[in-house]
Order: C-alpha cells, then structure tokens, then sequence
C-alpha cells in the first residue's frame, strides 16, 4: 500500500497560495504570488533533491497544469523537469475530459478521497503530493495523508488560500527538521 506524503510551501500564516511567481495564482484576487523567491539555498536544494525518491506524484488538475508547464518551459537547467516529466503522474479532477499534456500522466476521475485511496491500494511507496490545496485539503479531511514535508517560509501574508481548512484536531509527530541559511525551516511531519 501506498503512503501519501504532502510536500508544501507555506508562510508562517499557513498560507500556501502563489510562492513561487505574482501570476502563479491569483484566486480570490490573491496580490502576494512570489513570495517564496528569494528563500531557497543549497540546504533547501538538498531536500529538495530528495523529491525524486516517491514511486509517483500526485496533482490536482490546476497544479500539474501549472508546475508541469512551467518547469517544462524552463531554459536554464534545473533539477525539477526531469523528475517532473519522468515521474509517474496522477492527476485527481472531477472532469472525466481533462486532457493531460505530458508523459506519464494518468486521470482519476471522481471523488479525490475515493479515487486516490484506490491508488494508494494499488501502489506501493510514497505518493508525493505537490502543492495542490484543494486536493491536499481533500485528502487530509478524509485521513489519506501520512507525512507533510513543510517548508515553513518566515513571512506573514494574512491572507491567501491555506493549507489546512476547517476541520477535526490532526496530531502530528517531527521526523526531521532542518533550517535553511534564508531562516526556512524544513520539518518533516507524520500524521498521529
């Protein structure tokens, strides 16, 4: 059986929404994408670098159209198109039509809760969850997340889409936790 490990970007506040360009996304007239530039060093790429030890990845439609594209169309040699493109990839939406446009991609249809504790079922490893609030949210209310990996920005936004809900008390125990030049703290959590 598979383990669903959830590997964010957050502030302080918790917010998750927009880290890493201004038009990354603007929901909810969301005015801070971007804020996570200017935070990573070499003790965050070597986390990072670590991404590519999942079985597969999983996304909800927005961040695999979002991440994919915009690593893909990169021209300076970085660590993630690789991974990104190489990895098996699912893709959680409710539209039975959503077209994936890159290799090794596959649709679950429906419910998240329902179609990716299947694939939990059928798939043994780490099942890394790439941004995706909505469908992380998703998960965690239905109890299928065992780890976070959270990358703890020190910055305060006040408002953006966070990456817990409301919802029931969830314990979590520190695995690991590191903290990067720039004053990121990287902890590794599982779920109680």
């Amino acid at each position: 059986m598979g383990t669903i490990s959830v590997f964010a970007n957050v502030c302080a506040d918790g917010v998750m929404q927009g880290p890493g360009r201004a038009e990354e996304d603007t929901r909810g007239g969301f005015r801070h994408g971007g804020w996570g530039i200017g935070y990573t060093d070499e003790v965050i790429g070597k986390f990072v670098g670590r991404m590519d030890r999942a079985t597969a990845m999983l996304f909800g439609r927005r961040s695999y159209d979002d991440l994919l594209g915009y690593w893909t169309s990169v021209a300076d040699p970085n660590p993630f198109t690789e991974v990104l493109v190489n990895s098996p990839k699912y893709v959680a939406s409710h539209q039975a039509r959503t077209e994936l446009a890159y290799p090794n991609s596959t649709l679950l249809v429906g419910e998240a809760a329902d179609t990716v504790a299947r694939l939990k079922g059928r798939t043994d490893g780490v099942i890394r969850v790439l941004g995706s609030g909505e469908l992380v949210r998703s998960l965690h209310a239905a109890g299928l997340v065992e780890e976070y990996v959270l990358l703890i920005h020190p910055i305060v936004l006040g408002s953006g889409a966070r990456l817990f809900g409301e919802g029931e008390r969830t314990d979590l125990i520190l695995q690991e936790a590191t903290t990067s030049t720039t004053g990121v703290v990287i902890a590794r959590y599982r779920v109680k």
